[in-house]
C-alpha cells in the first residue's frame, strides 16, 4: 500500500539546537539552556509522539525541553489514566464544576479567547516574562495550525470562564497551558485544577493512557499543584517511573 504523505525522518536524523544561557523562569539566580528542534523542521505526528516521550514540550511551533548544565531540576511528569484516583477535595470540585460546558476547538484565535488570557496575565503573572500581554504574543504561544493541537474553552451559560490548550497525542494528551477567569466569585471552582481533571477524563473517554503535565520542580510554588494529581510517572533517561514521592526522586 502506497501513501502520500511525506516520509518522516527518524528521530535521530533531526537537528536541535540549544540557546545561549538565559535568566531561570523558575529558579532564582540560575540560568538555563534549551534544546529545541530546528524550526525549519516540519515535525509530523509521529515525530512529535516520539519527542514527547523523551520530555519534549511544545511552545506554539517550537518542540523544546531543559538542557542545563549541572542541574536537572526540571522533572518530566504524566498522570497514568487509568491508574487516577481523584482525592475527596478533587471529587468536590468535579462535583461543584458540574454546570460548566466544555467545548473542543481548532487552536486558532479567538479574540474573546485572547480578552480572557489577557486579563489572567495581568490579573496572575504580572510579575513573570509574559507580561505585559500582546495578540502576537499570544499567537506565537498558544495558536497553531496543525490536528492535534486542541482548545478546550469552558463556559458557565454563554460565559467563557477557562480556556485550556491541549495537544492530542498518540499515547495521551498534553497540557500545553491553561488560562482563567481571575474574577474572586469563580475563585472555589479552582479552574486551573479543573481543567486537569477534565483532561483525565478526556483520556478516559478516548481510551488515551496518559495526560503530559509539563515539568515539575522541587521548590518551586508554582509546580506544586501536579504533585495533588497521584499516582504520577516522572522521566529518568528515556523511561518512565511510578514516583512514590517527588521529593525523593
Amino acid at each position: 500500500m502506497s501513501s502520500n504523505a511525506p516520509r518522516q525522518p527518524p528521530v535521530r536524523d533531526l537537528r536541535f539546537f540549544l540557546t545561549v544561557p538565559h535568566a531561570c523562569s523558575y529558579l532564582e539566580q540560575r540560568e538555563a539552556t534549551t534544546l529545541f528542534l530546528d524550526p525549519q523542521e516540519r515535525p509530523g505526528q509521529g515525530v512529535y509522539d516520539a519527542l514527547s516521550l523523551l520530555g519534549f514540550r511544545r511552545s506554539g511551533r517550537h518542540l523544546y525541553r531543559p538542557h542545563c548544565e549541572g542541574c536537572r531540576a526540571c522533572i518530566s511528569v504524566r498522570i497514568p489514566v487509568k491508574d487516577f484516583c481523584p482525592n475527596r477535595s478533587q471529587r468536590k470540585l468535579i462535583s461543584r464544576n458540574e454546570d460548566l460546558n466544555v467545548i473542543e476547538r481548532q487552536a486558532s484565535f479567538d479574540y474573546e479567547h485572547y480578552r480572557l488570557y489577557s486579563r489572567y496575565i495581568r490579573a496572575r503573572h504580572a510579575d513573570g516574562d509574559m507580561f505585559p500581554p500582546s495578540i502576537e504574543q499570544y499567537r506565537t504561544f498558544l495558536t497553531l495550525d496543525q490536528p492535534y493541537a486542541r482548545l478546550l474553552e469552558f463556559r458557565l451559560g454563554r460565559r467563557l470562564v477557562a480556556v485550556t490548550a491541549v495537544d492530542m497525542l498518540e499515547h495521551g494528551l498534553s497540557a500545553i497551558y491553561t488560562f482563567f477567569d481571575p474574577a474572586r466569585e469563580f475563585e472555589r471552582r479552582s479552574l486551573g485544577t479543573q481543567a486537569i481533571l477534565k483532561l483525565v477524563a478526556l483520556a478516559y473517554r478516548r481510551e488515551l493512557p496518559h495526560v503530559y503535565l509539563g515539568y515539575w520542580i522541587r521548590h518551586c510554588r508554582k509546580m506544586e499543584y501536579k504533585r495533588n494529581f497521584q499516582p504520577l510517572e516522572y522521566l529518568n533517561g528515556r523511561h518512565w517511573h511510578r514516583a512514590i514521592s517527588l521529593e525523593n526522586e
